[in-house]
């Protein structure tokens, strides 16, 4: 069992590294949507944020060049701005969790996952691109879901490829959130923030990968 999640994780992780800097035209194409879907929970993490601290979302929207922006009102600022880089990163560790050890999870989490896009898309409308990129990759992953058993493996991609992308994007992707943070929480200076930051990231990733593979038996729960 854990020499396959182990082939199992080297798969996604190869296939990753292989279209992001091996695939050229064809890689940069292929990870267009998976950028976006980045940037999708980022914002989401942002809303869940608004959402957990008693504020209202008014709208999600996402640009075709990836960035993204949430307007919410009301909540706590300094958990909505950290929402969105540590919350994608949480979303991201639960997504390849799934995947890698909660097998009857799978297929709905892809499931709550689809919805989330599609309810994101319309009921936090803010552009035509954003909500057509959501519902239509919402389509694509309930379609591949329904008609092969890679529930999993998508889970994992998703999120690995959420993880990687924040780890190695962490001193430009944020850095909107960290100037608003750092003058928000004024103890420490950006820069200080933003490696706190980086190192959650990293905590969490070492913490899900020990959840992951500890030695006790796998089970299907």
């Amino acid at each position: 069992m854990q020499n396959a999640l182990l082939f199992r994780l080297l798969g996604v992780t190869g296939l990753y590294i292989g279209l992001k800097y091996f695939g050229g035209e064809v890689g940069l194409k292929v990870l267009y949507p998976i950028t976006l879907l980045v940037t999708f929970l980022h914002e989401l993490g942002h809303g869940l944020g608004t959402i957990m601290t008693g504020g209202k979302v008014l709208h999600i929207n996402i640009e075709s060049n990836g960035a993204g922006v949430t307007v919410s009102q009301g909540g706590w600022r300094g958990v909505i701005l950290m929402g969105g880089y540590i919350g994608s990163a949480v979303l991201g560790n639960i997504l390849f969790y799934i995947g890698a050890r909660k097998e009857k999870w799978a297929s709905s989490t892809v499931t709550l996952l689809c919805v989330m896009m599609v309810f994101t898309g319309i009921y936090w409308y803010n552009s035509m691109f954003a909500t057509s990129f959501l519902i239509a990759f919402a389509i694509g992953l309930s379609w591949i879901s329904k008609f092969t058993k890679l529930d999993r493996e998508i889970l994992m991609f998703l999120g690995l490829a959420s993880i990687l992308y924040i780890i190695q994007d962490f001193d430009v992707g944020p850095s909107s959130d960290l100037k608003a943070y750092a003058e928000h929480m004024i103890i420490f200076p950006e820069v200080v923030w933003r490696y706190l930051w980086l190192s959650i990231a990293l905590v969490l990733c070492v913490i899900n990968l020990r959840m992951i593979f500890r030695s006790t038996p796998l089970t299907l729960n």
